[in-house]
């Protein structure tokens, strides 16, 4: 490694960073190219196959789904954000990414990590009116409203993503430029840097709170309102179903809200590195894969899609 050749000794200005990964074990490396590859082919498939079933089958032309289809589209980039350059580093002994490859890694990532919290989010508000007000779902969540709360999603992740990404790489990083882990990530950047003031803090907090914890209020907040009209059925085989179509959105919020709250809010006594990248790993890489299946595996109408697309590709 060369963390004396990345700096200036002048201003200690750093011009590249050394991403360590998982290990240096040359056979491990090449089992984590493999699982890696394979994986990032699932995930792919899996996101690309959900958009097509959802834009190509009328059924599947509802709100819930047209959020469920930019949940995959965001699970499609933002897998890519990260596996690909874990593909190549597991066969490359080169382990540095530029300065530039950094931020751009880091706000891509964050974009699109906060534009999900937004995302699911307003999935929840859909659920919501659709077990709350049955007859008036179609009119309530309208195309515009639709589209409105996707555009917002959007917009917030990328423009607080701007905000800590410009705020991050303002920050002199002097000493080591090595980084102990497989992709750009806001603590051991933050580690790094030698000028890390109290204002810096104050709007690292405040995004968190207003990309993570905010988010979590609102959807605890929908799916307390989902409970309280799923009560009012008055059949056992109406709750049961009412609740079989948030159930996949749910499961997906525990996945992706459990592990980023682990990584960012538990006590730092219990920090330990080595698990930091494993459930970091989880909810970059695997969660992706995971989500098509989520919604797929648990849907009958996709599952009915799925089979027509199957027909009218073998016939």
């Amino acid at each position: 490694m060369r963390p004396s050749e990345t700096m200036e000794k002048g201003n200690h200005t750093v011009t590249e960073f050394i991403l360590v990964g998982f290990t240096q074990d040359p056979v491990m490396q090449l089992v984590l190219f493999v699982l890696f590859l394979m994986v990032y082919s699932v995930t792919v498939v899996g996101n690309i196959a959900l958009i097509i079933l959802i834009c190509t089958d009328s059924r599947l032309h509802t709100p819930m789904y047209f959020f469920i289809g930019n949940l995959s589209f965001l699970d499609l980039w933002y897998s890519s954000v990260y596996t690909p350059n874990n593909i190549v580093t597991c066969v490359s002994s080169d382990k540095s990414i530029s300065f530039a490859g950094c931020l751009a890694q880091f706000f891509f990532s964050a974009g699109l990590g906060y534009s999900e919290c937004f995302l699911l989010t307003a999935m929840a508000y859909d659920r919501y009116m659709a077990i709350s007000n049955p007859l008036l779902y179609a009119q309530a969540m309208s195309s515009r409203l639709c589209v409105g709360l996707v555009t917002v999603s959007y917009l917030g992740g990328f423009v607080n993503s701007t905000i800590i990404t410009s705020e991050t790489f303002t920050l002199t990083f002097c000493g080591d430029n090595v980084i102990d882990d497989f992709f750009c990530d806001l603590p051991p950047l933050v580690k790094l840097a030698c000028d890390v003031k109290a204002s810096y803090h104050i709007v690292l907090y405040f995004l968190l709170a207003s990309n993570v914890l905010t988010p979590i209020v609102f959807i605890l907040t929908s799916y307390l309102f989902i409970i309280v009209a799923i009560l009012r059925i008055r059949s056992t085989q109406g709750q049961l179903k009412a609740f079989s179509t948030c159930s996949s959105h749910l499961i997906s919020v525990t996945l992706y809200y459990g592990s980023i709250l682990y990584i960012y809010y538990r006590p730092s006594s219990s920090y330990s590195l080595e698990q930091d990248k494993i459930v970091s790993l989880f909810y970059t890489v695997v969660f992706p894969m995971l989500n098509p299946m989520i919604y797929s595996l648990r849907n009958k109408d996709v599952k009915e899609a799925l089979k027509k697309l199957f027909k009218m590709t073998t016939s």
